[in-house]
């Protein structure tokens, strides 16, 4: 089965840091791409970040530029996403998302809550 296991949320302070992980097993094919989402209570989930593993293409929202840096372990089995100049809009659950052929596996997810 595939699993993907998130950890690393919690409160930050404006302009603080945080670092989200993701455990990724049951994968075994090469040529997927894994990233993370978020979703803010009352609006729909939106991309943040993702590695397409193929040949590791990395793609960055807009409103994280700069800001935000995914990455991953050699293994392909840990997701790193490393958030700075947090700020309080950046408040939300963040979920791991792997999508293999077309499927979308997703984490339970981890709350971030940036105080202003």
């Amino acid at each position: 089965d595939v699993r993907l296991v998130e950890s690393g949320g919690g409160l930050a302070q404006a302009g603080g840091s945080l670092t989200l992980s993701c455990v990724v097993s049951g994968i075994t094919f090469n040529d997927y791409a894994v990233g993370w989402f978020r979703q803010a209570p009352g609006k729909e989930r939106e991309g943040i970040s993702c590695i397409v593993n193929e040949d590791a293409t990395i793609y960055y929202a807009d409103f994280v530029k700069g800001r935000f840096t995914i990455s991953r372990e050699e293994s392909n089995e840990i997701v790193s996403l490393q958030m700075n100049d947090l700020k309080p809009e950046d408040s939300a659950v963040y979920y791991c998302n792997a999508n293999v052929g077309g499927i979308n596996y997703w984490g339970q997810g981890t709350q971030v809550t940036v105080a202003s």
